[in-house]
């Protein structure tokens, strides 16, 4: 990673690094999904384990990266991003699945210094887009999107196969 290394002074005064995250922070990624997931609701939904986690994101083959906040030597936040592609402009782009800041240290400029590492990121990978997803219900993330200047696709809605109908699908011209 290009900008692995981030640090700060925040306005409060404490320290914030941002460094790409390393196969021992597994346990750490976790617990962050997991907070982050009770946090919109859907702990329910969270099957992911630590050995699932390791080999997708550590593993031969590397599905996604992570960013790991940390304020004065601990955990604050982080961020999983993978690339995606763009036909129309021909060039990678790059997608933040998750960013989440745990709520004791929100307000300090966290978040945004997330975003603004990845928005630096694509750029020095050549990327011509960077895309988000956000809940509907989740005003806040909406406002401090917009602040950032990130605009809403109005024209675009997001479809998703998972589970039973990803399987049906798959097999839908098996010929056995």
């Amino acid at each position: 990673m290009e900008s692995t290394l981030t640090q700060i002074v925040l306005h409060d005064g404490s320290d914030l690094k941002i460094r790409q995250a390393v196969p021992g922070d597994t346990p750490l990624i976790l617990s962050l999904i997991q907070q982050l997931a009770a946090f919109e609701k859907l702990a329910h939904e969270v099957v992911a384990d630590e050995p699932q986690l390791h080999s997708t994101l550590f593993g031969e083959r590397r599905y996604a990266e992570v960013l790991i906040a940390e304020r004065e030597g601990k955990p604050a936040g982080f961020a999983i991003f993978f690339h995606n592609y763009s036909t129309f402009l021909g060039r990678p782009g790059l997608h933040l699945e998750d960013l989440f800041v745990i709520p004791e240290v929100r307000g300090l400029g966290i978040g945004q210094r997330l975003l603004s590492h990845l928005a630096r990121l694509s750029e020095e990978r050549g990327c011509g887009r960077f895309e988000w997803c956000v809940l509907d219900w989740n005003s806040p993330a909406i406002e401090f999107y917009e602040k950032l200047g990130a605009s809403r696709l109005k024209d675009w809605w997001i479809y998703r196969l998972a589970g039973e109908p990803m399987r049906r699908l798959a097999r839908l011209f098996d010929l056995a």
